[in-house]
């Protein structure tokens, strides 16, 4: 249950529209960064591993049988090592993941900006960042003033100056965006680490008391 939960999870995260729709996008012939989407598939790996080992562990269980246990057990410490792994990488990729997105949407926002923009597909990637996100222009000068001299890029709204004051700069949504969800991914990751603990304690527990049973 634990691990189809998890599974569950990740492949909300990997096909949440926000995301894909801004981590699919091209800029010419560069991607969009999808460093965020390592941490995803080592989740629905582990979401994935984790049923099938659970099915081992509740059938060793029943049988009785050291060797299933034993095998259950070892996964385990498997996966819990991995997962460990995973959580170092997340916490210390965890800004890393943001600003690489944020140089990419300021690198299509200027190309959008430029005489030939037409020529290139930046202003299609600034104003999927801007639809998606609800906002407009980079965290600095040019972006504030955005909506009033190149509305054309931005979220419509009912005038041009309620889009000025209501609209947040694209960084701003780039950094909620991904801390809220690294902060869900982070919540599995312990969730799935506290389960794990337990059952690894309960199966040695078993493991040994099937092997000091007299009926054996």
């Amino acid at each position: 249950l634990a691990g189809g939960i998890i599974l569950g999870v990740a492949l909300w995260l990997r096909h949440d529209s926000q995301t894909t729709n801004i981590l699919y996008l091209q800029l010419g012939d560069k991607q969009a960064p999808n460093t965020f989407y390592v941490g995803i598939y080592i989740l629905i790996a582990v979401g994935a591993v984790m049923m099938f080992v659970g099915f081992l562990g509740c059938y060793g269980a029943i049988q009785e049988s050291q060797c299933l246990l034993g095998t259950f057990f070892t996964c385990l410490v498997i996966l819990f090592a991995c997962e460990v792994a995973a959580g170092i990488w997340g916490f210390v990729n965890k800004d890393q993941i943001a600003k690489d997105v944020k140089q990419f949407y300021d690198q299509a926002f200027q190309q959008a900006l430029m005489a030939d923009s037409e020529t290139n597909n930046g202003r299609a990637v600034v104003k999927t960042f801007h639809e998606t996100l609800d906002c407009c222009g980079p965290d600095n000068a040019i972006g504030a003033v955005t909506p009033l001299w190149r509305d054309d890029l931005c979220p419509k709204k009912d005038s041009i100056l309620k889009t000025f004051l209501e609209t947040s700069s694209c960084h701003k949504k780039i950094d909620e965006l991904f801390s809220r969800k690294l902060y869900l991914i982070g919540i599995a990751a312990i969730v799935v680490a506290v389960i794990m603990i337990f059952e690894m304690i309960l199966s040695m527990v078993l493991c040994c008391g099937i092997r000091n049973s007299s009926v054996y």
